[in-house]
């Protein structure tokens, strides 16, 4: 019976046009939520279940509040759209985030990290440095999302299932020229071979049938190989393994010598980070990043007082 229902669930999340990465941990989570009360029917359960589960990834394993917010969200949509049963929200809540200042680099210590990178993934560095790119969406870019005669890129179904524009660095257009040039061979070649498609949104794919063929919707970082996609069973070319990426960073930074922690946001952050200190306004970087809320920019600014609050030390008097 379980089965059965994950397959609804997988249905349900499939013609809501959800992402087939958010899929897959919507699926686990509630796979968890069931085993975890002993394969009992979600019909069967409610509000307490639903605590308790929560209640259980946060003491006993030690789930991340953005962990636990996902877990919760999967179970609401499983009642919501499959069950068709409302949870009262009154009787639940999300875990608090824990309120952190980003980690950020100096711009001789960006220089420095991707100084230690090379090929296809220094280029994915410096456009999340560059253009303040989530990794997501630097792996998810296509060929026609550049545009070189303007320096400008075309973010497509960002966070929050919003498109921005964001500024193309000149220093990396003739490496992006090259980039889009091995693309093109590279398709070419999966098109003699009888395949040379690529995944499309369903909307886009009835809309544009023909669209997955051509080279403008390409990846522009994509995969070493062909594979079957799990939802059409089609044999296609994948963009890049983002984890690749993250490895990629963390091991440069490595290799310079990093004491600080970081990761392929940390460009990000240095992205917003720089752009304030250059005298950009609070509400240009907020559009830049695509972020929906002014107060989540907002860290930034903490992160350019100096001192605790720009306040000077009475060592130092």
């Amino acid at each position: 019976m379980a089965k059965k229902l994950l397959d609804q669930l997988r249905e349900e999340l499939r013609l809501k046009h959800y992402s087939y990465r958010t899929e897959q941990a919507y699926v686990d989570w509630v796979r968890r939520f069931i085993l975890f009360h002993n394969k009992r029917h979600p019909a069967e359960m409610g509000a307490p279940e639903i605590r308790a589960f929560l209640a259980h990834l946060a003491q006993e394993r030690n789930v991340s509040a953005p962990a636990q917010n996902q877990a919760l969200s999967a179970v609401l949509f499983l009642y919501r759209e499959v069950l068709h049963k409302e949870i009262e929200p009154v009787l639940l809540s999300t875990a608090k985030r824990p309120q952190r200042l980003p980690s950020v680099l100096t711009r001789q210590e960006v220089l420095t990290l991707l100084e230690h990178l090379s090929g296809t993934f220094k280029l994915m560095a410096q456009l999340l440095y560059g253009s303040g790119l989530r990794r997501m969406e630097c792996v998810r870019l296509r060929i026609q999302d550049v545009d070189f005669e303007y320096k400008a890129i075309t973010v497509r179904d960002g966070k929050g299932e919003k498109d921005r524009i964001v500024p193309l660095p000149e220093t990396i257009i003739p490496a992006l020229r090259l980039q889009i040039e091995r693309v093109r061979l590279l398709h070419a070649e999966d098109l003699a071979a009888g395949y040379g498609e690529v995944y499309l949104p369903d909307a886009l794919a009835i809309k544009f049938p023909n669209a997955s063929r051509e080279p403008g919707w390409q990846y522009l970082f994509p995969a070493s190989r062909l594979a079957i996609d799990p939802r059409s069973g089609r044999k296609l070319r994948h963009h890049v393994d983002p984890s690749a990426l993250q490895r990629a960073v963390r091991q440069a930074a490595q290799k310079a010598g990093f004491q600080k922690r970081v990761t392929r946001h940390t460009l990000r952050h240095s992205f917003a980070t720089h752009l304030l200190q250059a005298g950009y306004d609070i509400r240009t970087v907020q559009e830049l990043l695509g972020h929906k809320d002014v107060r989540t920019t907002m860290i930034y600014t903490h992160v350019l007082e100096r001192g605790g609050r720009a306040v000077r030390s009475p060592l130092d008097f």
